[in-house]
């Protein structure tokens, strides 16, 4: 019950951090509430503590909170990105990290630290930090997992929603380069039943 009443709070305060958001980029708040889902789903499924699973919730809710603070001709380009735009949009964790951390909320740190290595890669070829294994947070690693998956299964500018096995498919071809083995085998297993699983 403690947890769930901290989990409330740090919504509740940063509730506006995420309404801003979702003004600039309407598409963000119902992929965070999806990716909330997920995360939420694979980490009960990992066996995560009641501490760990507020944690990860929050941060999948403002994982990409930071995007408020990318330039309009890069975040609502109706494209691909070239590389120079890659590379602000690529600033969109460390931006996170800085707006969470400010905050000064309880948790508000670990939070922050999730939010910063979201984008890690197992094999330590992601951004910021080329963090690799067990070096990224777990429930970075968890959170990566959700966010790839419903990205990939929503439209955007550049690519068209794939289906669940394309994305599997993906996924799996990624398994030990960006995501961690061990954890990609709980996320086949809930996948499968999820509300989340698109068709």
């Amino acid at each position: 019950m403690q947890e769930l009443l901290k989990f409330s709070a740090l919504h509740r305060y940063t509730k506006a951090l995420s309404v801003a958001l979702h003004e600039r980029d309407p598409y963000t708040r119902f992929h965070c509430e999806r990716v909330i889902n997920l995360a939420t789903e694979v980490g009960i499924a990992c066996k995560l503590a009641d501490r760990e699973l507020v944690l990860l919730g929050v941060s999948a809710s403002f994982h990409d909170v930071g995007k408020i603070g990318i330039p309009d001709s890069v975040l609502r380009k109706p494209g691909k990105l070239d590389a120079d735009e890659w590379e602000i949009m690529k600033t969109h964790s460390e931006r996170g990290e800085r707006i969470l951390r400010a905050t000064s909320l309880p948790d508000a740190p670990a939070v922050a630290n999730i939010i910063r290595h979201h984008h890690e890669h197992f094999d330590g070829s992601g951004y910021p930090d080329a963090l690799s294994g067990d070096g990224i947070p777990l429930l970075a690693r968890i959170l990566s997992m959700a966010d790839s998956y419903d990205a990939m299964a929503t439209v955007r500018a550049y690519h068209r929603p794939r289906t669940h096995e394309e994305i599997l498919a993906a996924m799996r071809a990624e398994v030990g380069i960006k995501f961690d083995p061990s954890m990609f085998a709980h996320f086949e297993e809930v996948i499968e039943k999820s509300p989340s699983r698109t068709k």
